[in-house]
């Protein structure tokens, strides 16, 4: 539930300095397609080295890559960590690439999560909510009957967990195999989803050359803007002087009411609700079930099995667009 604050802390004292490079923004042009989210480098890795990029495009510091990705028009693009960061990336995609209704017309995510089931399970929630179920954010309909299909039909998931390349170095993330599961990862189809916000309306700000979980770029386009070690600066004040932040260390249980717990997702189907685009999010648990190193769960287990879940939902996101496409 407060699922990354511990690791913002940790990642303050593991990366401490921040080289700049230069960025250049680039025209936009219209056309329909598909808005591709993952919240964190690691997540958005496997979407990215199946995406043909034709353009990028960098807003507020942020690189949207406009390209096709399993035959569908894409715009892919790091959300950020948390729902204040979901919903604005988000916002500024419609604006800048909505082109007056005739843009983005649906919305996809794919990230990794919490929840009661096995590590490297895949769950594709019917609803999202942000206040434990009291009101809620459904997936669209049609995305879901096509996601359906996909699963029956069967997505070949990894059984093995990667090692990854959590300083973004460059390292191929698949070379080292760290262990295997005994438990063959599901994908678990409906159910419930829930994201919270343990910043307390902050956004979370990402940490120049911050790696595979904190950085501002995804791994395969390292590019550092100017502007990161400053916004970095400003977003990280309000969360230090907040006490609420230093009391939310500790992660709270996932509850067997919710087959996923994240901090974005539900932010996402928000504005996709309000903009009237259709909407589906695919997460895998990287902490949960199964682990056969016995690992004291959260951040220990997302450590270790980040690249694994993250690879996982990539997957079956992939599969998704591969038959969403024929719409």
């Amino acid at each position: 539930m407060k699922r990354r604050l511990l690791l913002f802390a940790i990642a303050v004292v593991v990366f401490g300095t921040f080289p700049l490079a230069s960025a250049t923004s680039s025209s936009v042009s219209c056309g329909p397609r598909l808005l591709v989210l993952a919240p964190t480098p690691v997540e958005i890795g496997p979407l990215l080295a199946q995406t043909r990029v034709a353009k990028t495009v960098v807003i507020d510091g942020r690189q949207f890559f406009v390209g096709t990705l399993k035959g569908n028009a894409v715009v892919l693009v790091l959300s950020g960590i948390g729902l204040v960061n979901a919903e604005h990336t988000t916002r500024v995609a419609f604006d800048n690439f909505g082109c007056r209704g005739q843009g983005i017309k649906g919305i996809v995510l794919s990230g990794t999560s919490g929840g009661h089931t096995f590590i490297g399970d895949v769950t594709v929630p019917a609803r999202w909510t942000t206040n434990q179920g009291k009101t809620w954010l459904p997936a669209d309909p049609r995305m879901l009957a096509t996601a359906k299909r996909v699963i029956a039909k069967g997505v070949p998931l990894l059984h093995s967990a990667p090692l990854g390349d959590c300083a973004c170095s460059g390292a191929d993330p698949d070379a080292i195999t760290t262990v295997h599961f005994d438990h063959a990862p599901q994908i678990l189809f409906g159910g419930n989803g829930r994201s919270a916000d343990p910043f307390h309306g902050h956004p979370m700000p990402c940490v120049p050359q911050g790696g595979d979980v904190f950085g501002c770029q995804p791994c395969r386009a390292r590019l550092v803007d100017p502007s990161d070690v400053p916004r970095f600066l400003t977003g990280a004040a309000p969360l230090f002087t907040d006490p609420n932040f230093f009391l939310g260390y500790s992660s709270a249980p996932s509850s067997p009411k919710f087959d996923a717990d994240d901090m974005e997702t539900a932010a996402v189907a928000s504005v996709a609700a309000q903009r009237k685009v259709p909407f589906i999010g695919f997460r895998s648990l990287s902490d949960g079930l199964g682990d056969p190193l016995n690992l004291p769960g959260f951040p220990a287990q997302f450590f270790v099995y980040r690249q694994y879940a993250a690879e996982n939902a990539a997957a079956v996101a992939m599969a998704f667009l591969a038959a969403w496409s024929a719409h």
